[in-house]
Order: structure tokens, then C-alpha cells, then sequence
């Protein structure tokens, strides 16, 4: 199988009557997130991260509608994240590859106009050595350490960089770049710390556009927006700023199918290790989704038709999830009907809280077996 097939098999996806759950995906409601960020950076541009498959939502469908908004600069991971967004983009919109290019794969990445971020000096090298080998230039961002400690160079790189310029020749810094640790924490001493540390390095390097934002790095403030702000998960709906009113709109739906419904009577085992028994009669029913879709085991967060919370008895199943539907209506519920479990009555952020994480981890988690609609692209 070559890789432009295995591209076509990942992102195949089942029909509504093959799969267990439906996910909507409202791009127009990403725009407008898209929109609000950008309104809170003035002259600062601002991209887009669409890295582990545009946060589980599809790089593809997003990265076309940002590029509607005018967005020209995108962020994913991996090298072949960026190969498979290239072939969706076409030439034009800079898109930059966050953990560098894997050694002996620059040829490749130069060759779909990539842009690799070097997080060492050893990956500045072999950059530098692909453009010399390609004869041209190649663009280049420098990502400095400013205290995060995860990836770019540390000071002392920098500082050998500093006074070995020709370690530079054969590329173009097109950006210097570091990232925030704890920029969803307004008050917290490293945002400062960090933003001084990221001034001293980038000081020492050739003068370049630079970044250091991230979404909740936006609502900062202006001191922390410079060149250019890399949102990623404000896009998708998730809040920037914890303790604090979503600014954003939520962006995805996630309905489950009703399996069967059942009356059980008092004193019965539900799920795996009966962990709940029933103390009188209850009416449950038995939904499609589980952890196989990315629905955290801890999640035990309930699911909602007509406005009426559900709430989750026993233990979340592999495939399945079983819910208390006694305050419904008898019959109101039937096989084949959806109930809500991320949407208007509970969001991304809710079912994060329930399962003791966080939404980035929700929606990179969202599996393959639902059936996709995307609206308002």
C-alpha cells in the first residue's frame, strides 16, 4: 500500500447506519473562534495548529476553512502530518513541522516545502547540510528553551550558536519560536520568567519574526503576542482561560445510539464487576460507545435526550455505555434513537472534568468508528 492509499484509509469513515455514535464538526463556529482570537492580537498574525489530525477533528476539513478566514501559516507535529496537509493545501500557506524533521528525511520535507522547526543544533545541521546539498536556501524556525524543558535549544546551544554564525549558512530563520508551560495560569511567576528568558535568547540570534503564544498565551495580553500566536486548542472550542467563561463556541457534537432498552428489576448487577446494583426498578438502556471510541473509562459523566440528564450505572464498556433512562417517559426512548453526550448541555471541558483531564485529551482521543458530518464549512 503506498501512502497516498494509506491516506485515503485513514480517513475513510463509516455511514451513519454502519456506526455507533455521530460526530458534528461545525466549522463555521472554528471560524469564528478563529476570528475572536485574532481580534484579541491586533497587528500580531496568527496560525493555526492542526497537529494529531486538527485535534482529532480532521486536519484537512479544518485547515480549509481557517484558510478561508485567511490564515496562511499552520503547525502540525510530525513530518507526515505535513506531508498529508500539503496535498490538501497546495502551495502557499507556510506550514511548519513542531518536532523537527526525522533525520535522513529532509530531502523529503524540503521537497513539499516544508518548513522544519529546529529543536537542536543537531537538527539545525542537517537542515543546513540538505539545503547546501539542494543548493538553495531553505527556510528555517529556531525554537529556543525558555523554561519549558521539552523541546528546543537550551541556552547553551544558543549561546553556541550565537558565535558560530556559518552554522546558519544554507538556511533562511524565518521564525524564533518557544512555548508557554503555563500560560492557562495568568498569575503563575513562569509566564514572566519565560517571556524574559525567550527575549535574552532570541537576542542572540538573527533577527526574525518571533512567537512565543499560544492559545491561552493570547489573553495575556499584548506583551506576550509579538510576530505571531499559535493557537490550537481555542480553536476547537476548549476555554483558554480555566476558572473563567468559555470565550469560545463549541465546535463539536457527539450523539450515541440506543442499542436496547430494558426494565431491570431491585437488586441487580450492571456492568462489568457489578460495581452498581440496582436498588428498585430501573429502566435502562444500552448506548454505542466506549472506551474503543476514545470515551474515557473515569468519564462517568451521563448522557442527555430532550434536555433530560441520563446518568451513566456501571462501569463504561469497551463498546457501550449503559444509562438510567427512568426519567424519561416509558417508551420515549427506543434502538436506533441518539442521545447527546458532548453538545449543548454538556461540552469538551465537562466530560475533560469528569474523567480527571483535560479536552485537548477528549477530543485527540475521539476514534475513527463514527460517522462524521461536517456543517459551515
Amino acid at each position: 500500500m503506498d501512502r497516498d492509499d494509506a491516506r485515503k484509509c485513514e480517513t475513510s469513515q463509516p455511514s451513519l447506519a454502519e456506526a455507533g455514535a455521530l460526530l458534528t464538526i461545525d466549522l463555521s463556529a472554528l471560524r469564528e473562534n478563529y476570528r475572536l482570537l485574532k481580534s484579541h492580537l491586533g497587528a500580531t498574525r496568527c496560525a493555526g495548529v492542526v497537529k494529531a489530525d486538527g485535534y482529532g477533528l480532521g486536519a484537512a476539513e479544518v485547515a480549509k476553512a481557517l484558510l478561508a478566514e485567511g490564515c496562511d501559516t499552520f503547525f502540525v507535529a510530525h513530518l507526515g502530518e505535513g506531508l498529508t496537509l500539503r496535498a490538501v493545501l497546495s502551495d502557499g500557506p507556510e506550514i511548519y513541522i513542531l518536532n523537527g524533521t526525522p533525520p535522513g528525511a529532509e530531502a523529503e520535507a524540503a521537497a513539499a516545502d516544508l518548513i522544519t522547526i529546529a529543536n537542536s543544533l543537531e537538527q539545525l545541521a542537517a537542515w543546513a547540510a540538505a539545503a547546501r546539498a539542494l543548493g538553495r536556501k531553505l527556510p528555517v524556525a529556531l525554537q529556543v528553551d525558555s523554561g519549558m524543558s521539552r523541546l528546543g535549544m537550551m541556552p547553551g546551544e544558543v549561546e553556541t550558536l550565537a558565535r558560530n554564525p556559518g552554522l546558519l549558512e544554507g538556511v533562511e530563520v524565518r521564525l524564533v519560536m518557544s512555548h508557554l508551560a503555563c500560560a492557562d495560569e495568568p498569575e503563575h511567576p513562569a509566564n514572566a520568567a519565560q517571556k524574559k528568558a525567550f527575549d535574552l535568547l532570541r537576542s542572540l540570534l538573527p533577527a526574525a519574526p518571533a512567537s512565543l503564544t499560544n492559545s491561552s498565551g493570547i489573553f495575556l495580553g499584548p506583551d506576550y503576542h509579538y510576530d505571531l500566536a499559535r493557537p490550537g486548542a481555542a480553536l476547537y472550542g476548549i476555554n483558554p482561560t480555566p476558572g473563567k467563561p468559555n470565550p469560545m463556541r463549541e465546535v463539536i457534537r457527539l450523539s450515541a445510539k440506543v442499542i436496547q432498552t430494558r426494565t431491570l428489576e431491585a437488586d441487580i448487577g450492571v456492568g462489568y464487576g457489578h460495581t452498581f446494583r440496582t436498588t428498585g426498578p430501573l429502566r435502562a438502556a444500552t448506548i454505542s460507545l466506549g472506551y474503543a471510541d476514545g470515551w474515557h473509562r473515569r468519564a462517568a459523566a451521563g448522557a442527555f435526550f430532550n434536555g433530560v440528564r441520563l446518568p451513566f450505572v456501571g462501569r463504561v464498556s469497551m463498546d457501550s455505555i449503559i444509562i438510567d433512562i427512568s426519567a424519561l417517559p416509558e417508551g420515549a426512548l427506543k434502538a436506533g434513537d441518539l442521545v447527546e453526550m458532548i453538545g449543548s448541555h454538556q461540552t469538551v471541558d465537562d466530560v475533560a472534568g469528569h474523567a480527571g483531564t483535560i479536552g485537548y485529551e477528549v477530543l485527540t482521543g475521539l476514534g475513527h468508528r463514527f460517522h462524521r458530518i461536517y456543517e459551515g464549512g
